[in-house]
């Protein structure tokens, strides 16, 4: 009821009476002076006027289960959402979730993670009231070979949700990193579960800088925030909601071909490499070349300095430019 009662005071212009809110969700007035008053404590500023009602009159950068589900206008992608002050990961929850049958679209929020990962096992600095961190469980009903390219969906529609609501491009590097000025503010970690060669379920992972204001010394150089790209805060629930919209149109054009033909021109639109010289880190070993963007199964194509093409495939392998990260 919560939610309910905080997106009818986000739409409302102007007052809305307690018996109104009392009536419109079945509830007590009592019910109703509870609910306001624990969104009072989570940092909302709501004004209560005698014979009038109530009015939101502003709001911190509040990030809650019922702050998100009041933003969310999705049919499916983020409706459920589980919500903790703190975790030590969110794709390990969301594997949690989706092993106990939690539906496709389950959304895992935190607002701090203490054992946030990336690629390869490496660490996410994951602190509280800066950041989106968040975990997607998908079902998809696709082989096993196709669900690479989730990732390359999540990017894109990470991409959108936060030009929507920032104004903000952001390009993509291939696979799972967006970037703001040669610099990374987003980082996307996929993982899954199978059965048989049946897909069980799919975790997608986001961390998204929003609101850090420094970063330290060693990722100094090569990591920035929405924030620091602004000069401007950032509601980080409607970034999320925003996302997830985002994400359902991508998912609904993929599902049509299993494989990135419909979205692969949008895709290599933000390919921050797109017709650059890049290296390739590989197990069997690095080389280099000119990325031409990605081929509709999602694998980068790198035309090398003889003329040949190899089509490169993520995984273990990365991609970068020749002197930076990007």
């Amino acid at each position: 009821m919560k939610e309910k009662i905080l997106k009818t005071l986000k739409e409302i212009e102007g007052f809305i009476s307690g018996q109104e809110l009392c009536t419109q969700f079945g509830v007590s007035r009592t019910a109703v002076w509870k609910v306001i008053n624990r969104l009072k404590e989570e940092g909302y500023e709501i004004e209560a006027v005698r014979n009038r009602g109530y009015i939101l009159r502003g709001m911190s950068d509040v990030l809650s289960k019922a702050e998100i589900l009041s933003c969310m206008e999705t049919e499916w992608a983020g409706q459920n959402v589980v919500y903790f002050s703190e975790t030590d990961s969110t794709n390990i929850q969301a594997r949690k979730q989706a092993e106990a049958g939690a539906p496709e679209g389950t959304l895992i929020v935190a607002d701090r993670q203490s054992g946030g990962k990336g690629r390869r096992g490496r660490g996410w600095v994951s602190p509280a009231g800066v950041g989106i961190w968040m975990s997607l469980v998908l079902r998809p009903k696709i082989s096993t070979l196709s669900a690479s390219m989730l990732t390359l969906l999540m990017a894109m529609a990470a991409a959108r949700g936060i030009f929507w609501e920032t104004g903000l491009e952001c390009e993509i590097k291939w696979p799972n990193d967006l970037v703001l000025n040669k610099k990374k503010i987003c980082g996307i970690l996929t993982e899954m579960s199978t059965e048989f060669s049946d897909i069980q379920y799919v975790v997608s992972g986001i961390g998204i800088n929003v609101g850090q204001t420094e970063f330290p010394g060693p990722i100094r150089e090569m990591a920035t925030s929405l924030y620091l790209e602004s000069g401007r805060p950032f509601q980080r629930s409607r970034i999320i909601a925003g996302i997830m919209k985002a994400l359902e149109g991508y998912y609904k054009e993929f599902a049509k071909t299993e494989d990135m033909s419909g979205l692969m021109d949008e895709y290599n639109a933000r390919l921050v490499n797109c017709k650059n010289e890049v290296r390739v880190l590989a197990p069997s070993g690095d080389f280099c070349g000119v990325s031409e963007g990605i081929d509709k199964t999602g694998a980068l194509i790198v035309r090398r300095p003889d003329g040949t093409r190899t089509n490169v495939i993520s995984g273990e392998v990365s991609v970068r430019g020749l002197y930076s990260y990007v």
